[in-house]
């Protein structure tokens, strides 16, 4: 029997690539919890998020309320799927600081998934109306800007994946 290694699961790619798709792939393995970012924010913060500037407000608070509990988490033992977006470098460097704290090793799965594929996939979810957020195209314009691919100086692990999390 192996033992089991405790990880920081991170997700980088646009909106509709694929990233709750993957976390919860991941999340099914033994001892791995999926902590959820759009999961949350619907639940905190329902009918506020009406733009870039709510959600950047809201996600900075909710990522330092998580901080604390996430590092408890991985210093437990458990492995965490950490299903917020990894897109920008400031985004990442929070992240970095998680891996940082606790010593655990870490796996940034980027989606490398082109527009295209995540229009389609995201003008779907909003017509099967199962995700908790309706993002228009503007929106997804609008945040897809903002996406920076990880570097290798910021200095992950990470495995592409490339259009196949669908």
């Amino acid at each position: 029997m192996t033992e089991r290694q405790t990880t920081l699961h991170l997700l980088c790619g646009k909106i509709a690539a694929g990233k709750s798709t993957l976390a919860a792939q991941l999340g099914a393995a033994p001892d791995t919890v999926i902590v959820a970012e759009d999961s949350w924010l619907s639940l905190l913060y329902p009918d506020e998020l009406k733009g870039l500037d709510d959600y950047v407000r809201a996600s900075g608070r909710l990522r330092a309320a998580m901080a604390p509990h996430l590092r408890d988490l991985l210093d437990a033992g458990l492995s965490v799927v950490l299903d917020f977006p990894a897109n920008t470098p400031k985004q990442r460097a929070w992240m970095r600081d998680l891996i940082r704290d606790t010593g655990v090793a870490h796996r940034l799965h980027y989606l490398d998934v082109p527009d295209e594929i995540c229009r389609d996939r995201l003008r779907r979810r909003n017509a099967e109306g199962g995700h908790e957020f309706q993002v228009s195209d503007a929106i997804f314009d609008q945040v897809t800007r903002h996406f920076t691919p990880p570097a290798p100086e910021e200095g992950f692990d990470v495995t592409v994946h490339r259009s196949a999390v669908a």
